[in-house]
Formats: C-alpha cells, sequence, structure tokens
C-alpha cells in the first residue's frame, strides 16, 4: 500500500495549488472563490522514487451555517482517519486566523506526523512574517509558495521521512478498468457511488452541482474489482454559468474520454431529457461502452406497465443504437445495486471480446449470402471476406468488390446481425467496407 498524505486547513490557503504541484496533473479546480474544492480528492505523486498517494480536501471551517461547509468538515476529518502524514497548509498574507486555531486544535490531537506548511513564502521579508505559525504548537514550519513551487522541495523531503516504514509489496501493480459514472446534476451519482462502497466518499445535498471535481475511487468488493469515478454533472452550455461549473464539466467529458464503460445515471422523476440524450452520444462517439441507469425509482408511482413502457421510451430516443442494458434502481434503498454493477462489468467483458475469423465468416457469409447488399446501377456488389479488427473496441471489416455501393441501411443490417449472434449489449461497434 502506498502512504497516504492529507492536505488540510481552512478554504482558499493554496491547498489545491499544492495538491495539483505534487501529483503534476490539473486535477482539482482552483479558484479564488473560498470553499471550491467540495470532496476528498485523490491523486498519486513522487518524490525521490518514493510514491505516495496524496488527498486534497474541502477548507476545514467551523460554525458556518453553509450546507456545503458541514459536509466538507466530516470530509477532513474522514481524511484526517486515512492518512499517514498530515500536511497542514496555512497563510502568511493572514497570519493566524482564528480558524487555522480551530484547525490546529484538532491536529495537536492526532497522532500521526503533522507538517506545517506555510504558503505564499515568496520573498524574504515573508519568510520574517512566518515566524509567527510557532504560536500553533506543532513544532517546525516549512515555507513554500505553491503557485511558483518555490521551497517545495524541502517540504516533499521532509514528508518522505516522515512515512512511517512499511513492508515493500511484491505484486505488480494491475490497470484496473474504470467505469465512470456520469449524468446531468443531482441525478444521484454520488449516492450511487457512496451506497456501492459503503463508504461516504462524496458529499450528498440535495441541491445541484456538489460534486465538482471527476473523482476516483477503487472498488474491491462482492469479487469484483476496478476504478469507480465520479464525475460533476453534466449540464448545458447555456447553463454554465460559473466558470466553475464549466470546469467541471470539462472535467467530466475528460473522464468519459478515460473511462472504458460509463454508468449513465438519469433521474426517474424527471425523465430521458436532452441533456441525458447528448451525454450518452457523447460516451458513444467516443466508442465507450454504455450502461443506463434509472435511478430514484422508488418514487415514481408505478403500474404493472411502468417499467416496461419507461424503458420502451429511452430506446426509442437511442434510435439506432438501441443494444443497450437500462436497469431500474435506488441508490438511496440500495434497490438493484449488484444487478447494475454484474452488467457493467458484463458490458466490458463484451467489449473486449474477440470472435475467431473462421467462425465469424462461417457465421456472417451465410447472412450475407441469404440477403446480399442490393444491387447498384446493375452492378452486384459481393462479399467475400470478413474479420474482426484487433482494436480496442469492437470493429469489423468485410471486404467486397464495390464497397463504395454498399450504403448505410446495409451496414446497419450486418451490425444487427452480428448483435443477434453474438453479445455485444452496450457497446458501439464499428463496421468498415473495404475494397479486396
Amino acid at each position: 500500500m502506498n502512504n497516504i498524505v492529507a492536505i488540510v486547513g481552512r478554504p482558499n490557503v493554496g491547498k489545491s495549488t499544492l495538491f495539483n504541484r505534487l501529483i503534476q496533473r490539473r486535477e482539482a479546480i482552483v479558484d479564488s472563490v473560498s470553499g471550491v474544492t467540495r470532496d476528498r480528492n485523490y491523486g498519486k505523486s513522487e518524490w525521490n522514487g518514493k510514491e505516495f498517494s496524496v488527498i486534497d480536501t474541502g477548507g476545514y471551517i467551523r460554525g458556518s451555517d453553509d450546507v456545503f461547509e458541514g459536509e466538507i468538515r466530516k470530509q477532513v476529518e474522514l481524511a484526517i482517519d486515512e492518512a499517514d502524514v498530515i500536511i497542514f497548509v496555512v497563510d502568511v498574507e493572514e497570519g493566524i486566523t482564528p480558524m487555522d486555531d480551530v484547525v490546529a486544535r484538532l491536529l495537536r490531537k492526532v497522532t500521526k506526523p503533522v507538517l506545517l506548511a506555510v504558503n505564499k513564502v515568496d520573498n524574504a521579508m515573508r519568510e520574517k512574517d512566518a515566524i509567527e505559525f510557532y504560536n500553533l504548537g506543532l513544532g517546525e514550519y516549512y515555507t513554500f509558495a505553491s503557485i511558483s513551487g518555490s521551497g517545495t522541495g524541502d517540504l516533499l523531503d521532509a514528508l518522505i521521512e516522515s512515512f512511517p516504514v512499511k513492508p515493500e509489496p511484491v505484486q505488480e501493480e494491475v490497470v484496473l478498468p474504470r467505469f465512470a459514472v456520469v449524468g446531468r446534476p443531482n441525478a444521484g451519482k454520488s449516492s450511487f457511488i457512496n451506497a456501492l462502497i459503503g463508504k461516504e466518499r462524496f458529499m450528498v445535498t440535495d441541491i445541484a452541482g456538489t460534486t465538482r471535481d471527476a473523482i476516483d475511487t477503487k472498488f474491491d468488493r462482492f469479487g469484483f474489482e476496478f476504478n469507480l469515478v465520479d464525475t460533476a454533472g453534466i449540464r448545458r452550455k447555456a447553463k454554465v454559468k460559473e466558470d466553475l461549473e464549466f470546469y467541471s464539466v470539462m472535467r467530466s467529458v475528460r473522464a468519459i474520454e478515460h473511462a472504458d464503460i460509463c454508468i449513465l445515471i438519469i433521474d426517474a422523476t424527471r425523465g430521458f431529457e436532452g441533456q441525458d440524450q447528448s451525454i450518452f452520444w457523447l460516451a458513444e462517439k467516443n466508442r465507450k461502452g454504455v450502461v443506463i441507469l434509472v435511478n430514484k425509482w422508488d418514487l415514481v408511482e408505478k403500474d404493472t406497465m411502468s417499467t416496461r413502457d419507461y424503458e420502451a421510451k429511452i430506446r426509442e430516443e437511442l434510435m439506432p443504437f438501441t443494444d443497450v442494458p437500462i436497469l431500474f434502481v435506488s441508490a438511496l434503498t440500495k434497490q438493484r445495486l449488484l444487478k447494475a454493477l454484474e452488467a457493467t462489468v458484463q458490458v466490458f467483458e463484451n467489449r473486449k471480446q474477440r470472435i475467431s475469423t473462421s467462425k465469424f465468416n462461417e457465421f456472417m457469409l451465410k447472412v450475407i449470402e441469404a440477403y446480399p447488399p442490393p444491387a447498384t446501377k446493375g452492378k452486384y456488389v459481393k462479399i467475400k471476406y470478413c474479420m474482426q479488427l484487433p482494436t480496442l473496441t469492437p470493429q469489423f471489416v468485410f471486404f467486397a468488390n464495390m464497397p463504395q455501393y454498399v450504403k448505410e441501411p446495409y451496414k446497419r443490417y450486418l451490425e444487427n446481425k452480428i448483435r443477434e449472434n453474438w453479445d455485444f449489449s452496450g457497446v458501439p461497434i464499428d463496421i468498415y467496407i473495404r475494397e479486396k
């Protein structure tokens, strides 16, 4: 197991800038509005050949009315529990604030190593100002400037030294499949992940747009092992007013690009709206596997036909790519969550499957013989050979004497026949016609 480092401190002292510098990617959203990081954000970092995980937490706030503030406080306490070493970030410009005192009091009770890091120290005058932080009673402090990076080397040296000694792991790290949980704001993505991993890893409130960053969580239960990515809800561009919201949407689009399978969560009380469709087509365009979960199904008035009608309505919107698993779940009551996982893992397996060329030809050539491509201008198209390409997503090539005369409807016919005979549920298929 890697060592875990938690970065804590009151809002807007530069925790996320330090976090981004450590993991060398722009993962956490950085903005001069305080309280931007709302969940614990995980990343990996390395210094002097030592790897460690970093947790960026929301600012620690005591006695604030904001719904999010109470939740952030819970997250910080959880992060402190998980970490081996804690970096407590303070701001030299503002000196010691009452809130810093509160955090210091909390950290003095912790038995783990705490490094006091004084941010925004980029000249000799500020070096002198930093002396007052001895008053926090946390011993030695380290000065640095997270934006320019000066002083971070000394901080990291001290960090590596304070790690507890752990036995070296023997096994190699396996790259786990990544499942991105996507959907519009407030469809229940974070509740879904919290229900699965049985730990409050995400803040859940009734306000849409709580999750602002895309966050990875390792899942290893019930015999399944993969990474779950919760993304900020994707909204229409017109609704993206704060630039934060825009950045979160960008992050979600990126999460879709990096995932293997997208779990699209839709809100049963709102139906399958235009926004849900665009997320679906975004995943399809990126050639990702898709599973659709209709969440909050416990809130819908039902009769015997309701699931069938609802499903038919969704499939109608998805034309022509209708071969997608649709499940009705409730993250709150944990109804059918395991079934949803099984379906997702199955789609992942479908996406990887390879069909041997001999079997594929044996089946497809009979299909083509029974219904050949329509003749154009008295010319007959003959397809004599086909195969699956060695690509990450299912792609098939058919060799014909006149490929230009094979039109889209016939390609769709071939795809439907492939789907009838092999299970490619939830996975987009590409069909190419080439000259032999």
